[in-house]
Parts: C-alpha cells; structure tokens; sequence
C-alpha cells in the first residue's frame, strides 16, 4: 500500500519538486498546501501518513503549523523543509515534534531517506 503525503510549501515550484520525487517513488500525494492555515486545515481533511511542511511561509509558519497538527494529532509525522541557515528554526521544530528535516535545494535521495526512516520503512 502506498503512503500518503501532504506537501506544504508557499513555492509551487519547491511542491513540484518534491511532488515528483515522491510520486517517481511510490508515494502518493494526497494534497497540497501553500502555506500553514491551509496545511492545518488539509491535515483535518486528508490524515496524510506524512507531511512535508516548509518552515518560512505567510499567514502561519511552519512551526505555528506543526504544533497545531501536532496538537490534533500527536502521532502526525512531519518532515520540516528549510533553507540553509535556519538551524536555530529547525532545532526549534524538532522540539515541537517534527520527525525530520531536509535542507533546500532538495536532493532526491535525502528526501527519500528522511521520508523512509519517518514512516518506519
């Protein structure tokens, strides 16, 4: 059975990129978010096994994001995605339970490990 992704990023052409590398890979998108309200609301709607979220995004930041998921659901697994130099971000959403992060520019084969060891594959 493949698993289910959600992919929040406010860059349609960063949902692209990692859309492709998952779906090449046997993972099946269920939706996508461009920014935190809307990943909270999605996660609600979708129950996605897996959520890929950017951290730095309008309205709501990742982190708010996470943390309401979070809040809905403890065992929700979450991927952060950031750019470099956001170390001090990414230590803080792992302190509010995300599972793992990958760094921008994606590369393929670090995005399939991080997904992998999340989903207990």
């Amino acid at each position: 059975m493949s698993k289910n992704v959600l992919i929040v990023d406010d860059a349609a052409f960063m949902r692209m990129m990692i859309r492709e590398i998952l779906t090449k890979n046997g993972y099946q998108v269920v939706g996508e978010a461009g920014d935190g309200q809307q990943a909270v609301d999605k996660y609600k709607e979708l129950r996605p096994d897996l959520v890929t979220m950017d951290i730095t995004m309008p309205e709501k930041d990742g982190i708010q994001a996470l943390k309401e998921i979070r809040a809905l659901d403890p065992a929700a697994r979450i991927i952060m995605c950031s750019a470099m130099g956001q170390q001090g971000m990414v230590i803080e959403a792992i302190q509010a339970g995300a599972k793992d992060f990958i760094v921008k520019p994606f590369q393929a084969d670090r995005v399939l490990e991080a997904v992998r060891k999340t989903l207990g594959l």
